[in-house]
């Protein structure tokens, strides 16, 4: 279950991240987004605690936070927190599809009710309708060139 462990290894470096930048647009919003900001913060920070319980149970060694990670923007805007944590939320359904395809069933449903939380997230921030299926790289629609691969959704990352 090496492999297990090494997928949520992946899915707890993503929510280190998410925890780091939920932290950041909280401090940097007021009324209904702060709210919404500290719900998604506190969801991340219990999923965090559930994947280091889960790595350690396999005897793996979860990774600790970052002091610091690298992000696509720092909101200065109401606007920029809301695309702030829409592509947070698509970075964690992009980080939790690797752990859907894991060897251990209850993991897989873990992860896929994970992948459903960051798209309801998402919403709650921007309704709009999104990818068909979130977190896998968009199909090439028949205008575009077969040339280019489709972008793919990106997590916050360390650095």
């Amino acid at each position: 279950m090496s492999g297990d462990v090494e997928r949520l290894g992946k899915a707890l470096a993503a929510e280190h991240a998410a925890v780091f930048a939920y932290g950041l647009i909280g401090a940097r919003t007021t009324g209904a987004l702060r709210s919404k900001a500290t719900q998604a913060f506190d969801a991340h920070r219990a999923r965090r605690d559930q994947l280091r319980t889960f790595i350690t149970g396999r005897g793996g060694r979860p990774a600790e936070a970052e002091a610091s990670y690298s992000l696509p923007l720092v909101p200065s805007t109401p606007a920029d927190a809301v695309r702030l944590a829409v592509q947070i939320e698509a970075g964690m359904t992009a980080a939790y599809l690797e752990l859907v395809a894991g060897d251990d069933a209850a993991l897989r449903k873990y992860a896929a009710l994970a992948m459903q939380e960051a798209v309801a997230r998402s919403y709650a921030f921007r309704p709009a309708v999104g990818t068909a299926f979130p977190g896998m790289p968009g199909a090439a629609s028949p205008a575009s060139s077969s040339a280019s691969p489709p972008a793919s959704p990106s997590a916050p990352t360390g650095g």
